[in-house]
């Protein structure tokens, strides 16, 4: 293998997965310090990784542009836009493709690559035919980033601490600290709350975070800040009105500047969400609710905890058994969450 391969990360999607995928970059320019790093991402989620000194290039997959063009029957122009990248991914001319996705649409992505050397990490729905080879995951499920730090393993990588990573670039920086100070908020003295997610079985009950909010006020010193996208605007508000002094930033940040704000805050308290495992990559003192899902319970820092009850019928992912109740968050108390946001305190963090 040369000193400086091109390399090719394959990871399109989604926030929290790219979170989780972030540290492969820097163990690759470990390695391989002049090695060119490539990763290929949707557009949305690349200004995430735009910002990282491990990653040389970011090349976006337009996804719903393509979507849109199948939608509307345009066959001739999705045609041309496949061509187009695919012509533009084999000009880079790259040694190793990864693909870190496993799916057909990322292993198609991959192969399109023309790279010689196409490795898929846990490779399914027929994309396993489409790599040259393929490393089963592994490695312990219980741990962040596990099946990454896996993946880098058995590649003969340096992947030292291996723990998720981001960077926040000077100009988003500026940005988010003059949307603080119109605020009034200071770095280290609020606690961003991420509510909010894809699916209802991942989310923390509204008047739960209701009661939560004035304990952080009033037990912590910090101002509640919510956090969301512009659909979230409304329920976050409606979380807002029942805690007194807390700020809503739901639809004012992008990802970016949300991920700027959780590297300031001086706690984050979250639901199984991208925002929430940002708070990991940036040290900041967290504490993680999971219910349906249990994508790990050892964090790698001693500052973030994860409360899962581990009910019996937990974790149930897209399928939940029971009927919309969601014992598995419901039962986990704003007292709880509490106890262990002093606990993240007390080991320290950013601030």
């Amino acid at each position: 293998m040369t000193q400086s391969p091109r390399i090719l990360i394959v990871r399109t999607s989604a926030i929290g997965d790219v979170v989780f995928a972030s540290p492969f970059a820097a163990a690759l320019k470990a390695t391989w310090p002049d090695a060119h790093v490539a990763w290929l991402v949707e557009p949305g989620i690349a200004p995430l990784l735009a910002d990282d000194p491990c990653v040389d290039e970011l090349i976006h997959w337009p996804k719903s542009e393509w979507k849109k063009l199948w939608q509307a029957r345009r066959f001739g122009d999705l045609f041309r836009a496949v061509r187009g990248l695919s012509r533009e991914l084999k000009s880079k001319r790259f040694d190793i493709a990864i693909d870190m996705q496993s799916l057909l649409k990322s292993g198609w992505l991959t192969w399109l690559s023309g790279a010689p050397r196409r490795i898929g990490l846990g490779s399914r729905e027929g994309s396993q035919w489409l790599m040259t080879e393929v490393i089963p995951k592994g490695g312990d499920a219980g741990r962040i980033s596990s099946e990454y730090l896996y993946l880098a393993q058995q590649l003969g990588l340096d992947t030292g601490e291996f723990l998720p990573r981001l960077v926040v670039g000077d100009t988003v920086a500026a940005k988010v600290d003059a949307l603080l100070a119109a605020q009034g908020l200071e770095r280290g003295h609020f606690a961003a709350f991420a509510p909010f997610t894809t699916r209802p079985q991942k989310h923390w009950f509204e008047d739960a975070w209701q009661a939560l909010g004035p304990k952080v006020a009033a037990e912590l010193g910090m101002t509640p800040v919510i956090l969301g996208g512009p659909a979230d605007v409304d329920a976050a508000e409606r979380i807002a009105g029942a805690i007194p002094g807390a700020v809503v930033l739901a639809g004012k940040t992008n990802i970016p500047e949300a991920a700027a704000v959780i590297e300031r805050a001086g706690l984050l308290v979250g639901v199984d969400t991208g925002l929430t495992h940002m708070g990991i990559a940036f040290a900041t003192p967290t504490v993680a609710l999971f219910g349906s899902t249990r994508p790990y319970l050892d964090t790698g820092r001693d500052n973030a905890r994860v409360i899962w009850l581990g009910l019996e019928c937990s974790p149930c992912r897209r399928r939940p058994t029971c009927h919309g109740a969601f014992t598995c968050l419901r039962d986990i108390t704003a007292e709880r969450v509490m106890d262990e946001a002093r606990s993240v305190l007390a080991a320290g963090g950013t601030t």
